[in-house]
């Protein structure tokens, strides 16, 4: 799971909460997908097979009827032995007789019912945490009003294809435990909650309380979360309908609060979305043409941070309503499928920005809609798919694309994406090389060869180009990305691969300081490499040498990062220990490197490594019993090129930073 986890996630490049994308997948991989009942649609989702293998298991079914036990997958041709090990996790046939006893007997007597609790800490301290100076004018300085503790709790009860209800807690380093019901704070600072049941009647869905929704090409509903770019070239471009699911992420933004409801009549598929929800922002008074005081919308803040009287004074300043619809159309055979969104969102005030060159056609007003049509058809081994949206502002985005096993060795995928300067979106996801989906025009290549079982090739080329200026780049530019990555798995328990990623951007060079050339724009040229080698080398020992490499040039100055890493990772009965020794050198930010690291439980870690300096960490597992299972990690990076880390409130006094995190998951039956 682990290392297909980290195939699927893209490389990243920017300050993104891969937890919430993380929680998402995970909630997909802990419902098993009935394979009698699957169409080609839920079959994709998992990103385990090509167009071929969904394409010859659909006609497998068609021809001999439903499965009678999992056993059979191997009949089906171009389904090999690794195949149908990692796609056995996540697969079932049939449901459970416990659904024909009552709701509230199957909630009572569900064993996956647990408890979460996370503690995580940075054991330096920060700037922010120490006592407040003051000022030449007698001010004190802002530090932050509560302690260095990271603090989550989760409660969740669920059963696939039946139930989930759950309630999440967390409160984030410098925040403090106050009862405020002005600032919605009940002791932890963020509260989410979600009531959902599946298939009651003609009901597919019925989700009270926090929700995402997905449909299409997740231009209209993207459910916060785009896989992009990655090591998986070829399945990950195409994204799939899950419907509504529930949200069980700690990031504060990027969901519904409501009811949201799906209804199933044979083959047509309703959706209907209500939300409700609070949203952090700076509020700004402004005069209009009759000299009124006006309350506007300035910012909307998405960090979930409240550490400060001035980040405090954000939270929940806005409401946010929105209204919203799908309608589905899944052809009996499983092969095709179409459908419509549509999308009103309204803020209890107008958002006027503060005006920028690079932002005069974002958004603008009180409300914005936006409604889309979308297909996705499978025709023997090619999944084709697309989508194409309108907003308010008559602004339109579109993304076609097709995904296909070209012979029993290669799977290739093709994408092409339009996004207008004035498409606005405020849920969408779709594939794009910036954050969000606007001011892009794109094709993406990417493929896949086997020549033999143990050689893999996966690569993708993509361009794209940006008609408008934006944040950083101010004049019309375009750029270019290629991945290359050649794997060799000689048995199960030996992987070896290399990868190179090379991009060009362009980006604007630091002010001249000439009232005539106040901005140059100049191409940056990236390349990252990864060379490693993990081996199983006996049923309890595991290891992992990696080597990442950077260069960065920038006016044909070109600066470098290095970084090497060995990862052990040893488990006997009841208990496992998984550690990791690295060595880095990166020059400058911008050589920045990224490896996956193993956490606690539901959390997840990309951290960046920048500077020179030495990072390990030790993370171990305990199971006491059935119930109770227990997981410490400590970490700490020590910096030989500094003696300050970080800046601002952030700030520690000392070339070291240590972290803890502590979890504690205890099931209820």
């Amino acid at each position: 799971m682990e290392s297909f986890i980290e195939r699927l996630f893209p490389v990243q490049e920017e300050d993104i909460d891969y937890e919430a994308i993380y929680e998402v997948l995970f909630q997909l991989y802990q419902n098993p997908i009935d394979v009698n009942k699957a169409d080609s649609e839920i079959l994709q989702a998992s990103y385990l097979l090509s167009p071929l293998q969904i394409s010859n298991l659909l006609e497998y079914r068609k021809i001999n009827g439903d499965f009678i036990s999992l056993y059979e997958l191997q009949a089906i041709p171009e389904f090999d032995l690794l195949t149908i090990e990692n796609l056995l996790p996540f697969v079932t046939i049939g449901g459970n007789g416990s659904r024909t006893k009552p709701f509230f007997q199957r909630l009572k007597e569900e064993e996956n019912a647990y408890l979460l609790f996370r503690h995580r800490r940075t054991w330096e301290t920060r700037r922010g945490f120490t006592p407040a100076d003051t000022s030449r004018n007698g001010t004190l300085s802002t530090r932050y009003l509560g302690d260095p503790n990271d603090f989550y709790l989760r409660f969740r009860i669920q059963r696939p294809r039946d139930f989930s209800i759950g309630m999440t807690l967390e409160k984030d380093p410098g925040e403090q435990f106050s009862w405020d019901g002005k600032t919605a704070r009940y002791g932890f600072n963020f509260l989410s909650f979600h009531i959902t049941r599946y298939f009651v009647g003609k009901w597919r869905t019925i989700a009270l309380g926090d929700f995402q929704a997905s449909f299409g090409q997740g231009l209209v509903f993207g459910a916060g979360y785009t896989l992009g770019k990655g090591a998986e070239t070829v399945p990950t471009v195409r994204r799939s309908s899950f419907g509504i699911l529930p949200y069980t992420a700690a990031l504060e933004f990027g969901y519904f609060r409501g009811v949201g409801l799906t209804r199933q009549i044979k083959n047509w598929q309703t959706t209907f979305i209500l939300s409700n929800a609070p949203r952090d922002g700076r509020i700004s008074l402004t005069l209009d043409s009759l000299e009124n005081t006006v309350e506007t919308i300035s910012s909307l803040t998405q960090t979930g941070l409240h550490r400060t009287p001035s980040e405090l004074s954000t939270k929940n300043q806005i409401r946010e309503v929105n209204l919203g619809g799908n309608l589905q159309f899944n052809h009996p055979s499983g092969r095709w499928m179409g459908g419509a969104n549509v999308l009103h969102t309204q803020f209890n005030r107008p958002w006027i920005r503060d005006p920028r060159i690079y932002n005069q056609f974002e958004f603008s007003g009180q409300t914005n809609q936006v409604g889309s049509l979308y297909f996705n058809y499978y025709w023997k081994n090619f999944s084709l798919f697309g989508e194409s949206a309108i907003s308010k502002s008559k602004g339109t985005g579109t993304v076609i694309g097709l995904v296909s096993s070209l012979g029993k060795t290669i799977d290739f995928s093709l994408l092409w994406r339009n996004y207008d300067r004035d498409f606005h979106s405020f849920y969408s996801s779709g594939f794009a090389e910036n954050t969000r989906p606007i001011n892009e025009r794109g094709l993406y290549m990417g493929i896949q060869v086997m020549p033999t079982k143990v050689w893999r090739i996966n690569a993708y080329y993509d361009s794209f180009r940006f008609p408008w200026i934006k944040y950083r780049v101010y004049s019309p530019s375009r750029g270019y990305e290629w991945l290359g990555r050649i794997s060799y798995q000689p048995r199960r328990n030996l992987l070896a691969f290399l990868q190179i990623r090379n991009e060009k951007k362009d980006r604007n060079l630091p002010n001249t300081g000439e009232p005539s050339l106040p901005y140059l724009v100049s191409p940056i040229y990236k390349i990252n490499s990864t060379l490693s080698l993990e081996t199983q080398l006996t049923r309890n020992l595991f290891l992992r040498s990696r080597v990442l490499w950077s260069q960065v040039e920038i006016e044909q100055n070109k600066t470098y990062g290095l970084m090497v890493l060995q990862d052990v990772q040893f488990g006997k009965n009841k208990w496992r220990i998984t550690g990791r020794a690295a060595l880095f050198d990166a020059e400058t930010y911008d050589n920045r490197l990224y490896s996956f690291e193993n956490n606690v439980l539901w959390t997840f870690s990309v951290p960046a490594y920048s500077g020179r300096g030495i990072r390990h960490y030790l993370l171990g597992q305990y199971q006491f019993n059935q119930k109770l299972t227990a997981y410490f990690r400590f970490a700490r990076t020590t910096y030989t090129d500094r003696e300050v880390i970080s800046s601002g409130l952030q700030t520690i006094e000392g070339p070291r930073q240590t972290d803890t995190a502590f979890m504690l998951r205890y099931f209820l039956q």
